[in-house]
């Protein structure tokens, strides 16, 4: 496989037709080698227009996955994270958008329930030589709850879908501070930006619809029974 064929293939015919038109986005996808954030076994897959499962251990739980490219770069570019600027993740996964937002931020600090995926991304980010981002070890019901004893952060980012953002997430945000999450049920969800505007108030933009795993430790939404 040519490598940087495949990156300007999937930049070009995936990313920008998806409306990802921010330079610096473009830039970072561009420079950020997401090869090295994917399983080996499963590198052919690096740059297609799918979600890459990501194995971890010999019992895993399913749904960990690398988001589409594009969706990777919506999120981002939604985002518009500056260079002073404190980030949390939820659910690092590979590691890949830890790295990404850490070329934007001053730092990242990402949480992980399954201790050999965030093993495996401390270990792509070292080799990748991303020092401002910090893998953290959470159990799936911690990582719902965020960090509140580091906040506020200027950028939160929950790396797979849940069925409403919990209220303790949108409390951790700095005045002005924003959230992207993919929000909803099957078969459509949608990805939105939150942002703080007041103590308790936030605006909401709908960006665009896609499906997403689950990220574990948040609620459900409740079914009815007849």
């Amino acid at each position: 496989m040519d490598i940087e064929t495949a990156r300007f293939n999937m930049i070009e015919q995936q990313i920008r037709p998806w409306e990802v038109l921010d330079q610096t986005v473009l830039g970072l996808l561009a420079s950020v080698r997401r090869e090295d954030f994917v399983p080996p076994a499963l590198r052919a897959m690096a740059f297609m227009d799918t979600q890459v499962p990501l194995p971890h251990g010999d019992n895993p739980a399913p749904g960990a996955c690398m988001l589409e490219p594009k969706v990777e770069a919506r999120l981002l570019q939604a985002l518009a994270v500056q260079r002073h600027e404190r980030v949390l993740e939820i659910g690092t996964g590979s590691g890949f958008m830890a790295a990404l937002l850490a070329h934007r931020a001053q730092q990242v600090t990402t949480l992980e329930c399954r201790p050999a995926l965030a093993q495996m991304a401390r270990d792509s980010l070292r080799r990748n030589g991303v020092v401002n981002a910090t893998v953290r070890d959470v159990s799936a019901a911690a990582g719902a709850l965020g960090l509140a004893v580091e906040a506020p952060f200027d950028a939160i980012v929950l790396s797979g879908s849940v069925a409403a953002v919990p209220q303790t997430l949108l409390q951790q945000l700095a005045p002005g501070g924003r959230l992207v999450a993919i929000v909803g049920e099957l078969p459509i969800m949608r990805a939105r930006l939150m942002r703080r505007v007041g103590d308790t108030a936030w605006s909401e933009i709908e960006l665009f619809d896609t499906v997403a795993p689950r990220l574990e430790g948040f609620a459900e939404t409740p079914r009815f029974r007849f």
